[in-house]
């Protein structure tokens, strides 16, 4: 049955499509949701490393770490003095933190993969700008463009409490509404500006039987979602199985 748009009731088709620089069916990540409904700014500039803290340059490795997450990509260069203009999967303005917390970006395009160390980064409009150590000019910062920006999950930053949640988090979440009714699994998180919105998938078939995923888009406020098990891995919505 057609998903129903969560703005109004009223049957969609839409199904959200990647941002550019991510792969196709690639979920969102980085953004974070609070006690559903409400949102929290980020801070506004990550505070500068120490002069100690930026030996080194941008180094090419053969591995990321098993907790990377794709948070956006290199965009352009930003100024003459070398920093990087990133858009983030997440806008800037509500899921940057990991962006402006991580001192460790690891930067993928193709097969090409490096590690930097960044040394400064604000929110600048809807993007992210930083300084990388090693990329001191517009041209270094040019030869970045295109490349995806991963962070370590473990150097996200801490969320306040347990009513927060990480989009990367909610992503492959069992859903079930509060009569027991499996609705299927959270595929991507969507934000509408108002607030975020849960991707949900299962496995549906035509008319003539063929089997094919079904959508539901549930959004993430509070008279929706009931409860999320962090621990099972599960969450508890009032929506109707025939939604």
């Amino acid at each position: 049955m057609p998903a129903r748009d969560p703005r109004n009731g009223h049957e969609s088709g839409a199904v959200s499509q990647p941002k550019p620089g991510q792969e196709e069916g690639a979920a969102t990540f980085g953004a974070f949701v609070r006690k559903p409904g409400t949102r929290r700014v980020a801070a506004g500039a990550s505070a500068a490393v120490k002069p100690e803290e930026q030996a080194g340059g941008i180094e090419p490795v053969e591995q990321m770490p098993e907790d990377a997450v794709e948070v956006g990509f290199i965009a352009d260069a930003y100024g003459l003095k070398g920093w990087v203009k990133v858009t983030p999967h997440a806008n800037g303005k509500s899921g940057g933190d990991a962006l402006l917390a991580a001192k460790r970006w690891w930067l993928v395009k193709n097969r090409d993969r490096k590690l930097a160390r960044c040394i400064q980064s604000k929110v600048h409009s809807d993007s992210i700008v930083a300084r990388l150590s090693g990329c001191d000019d517009r041209d270094a910062a040019l030869a970045l463009k295109g490349h995806t920006v991963h962070i370590a999950r473990s150097d996200f930053p801490k969320l306040d409490d347990e009513d927060e949640f990480y989009w990367v988090d909610l992503i492959g979440m069992a859903v079930e509404n509060e009569a027991g009714v499996a609705l299927g699994h959270v595929a991507d998180m969507i934000d509408n500006g108002a607030h975020s919105i849960l991707r949900i998938e299962y496995p549906s078939e035509t008319k003539d039987g063929k089997p094919v995923t079904g959508e539901r888009l549930v959004p993430f406020v509070g008279v929706y979602v009931k409860t999320v098990d962090r621990a099972a891995k599960r969450i508890i919505v009032d929506w109707d199985a025939d939604y």
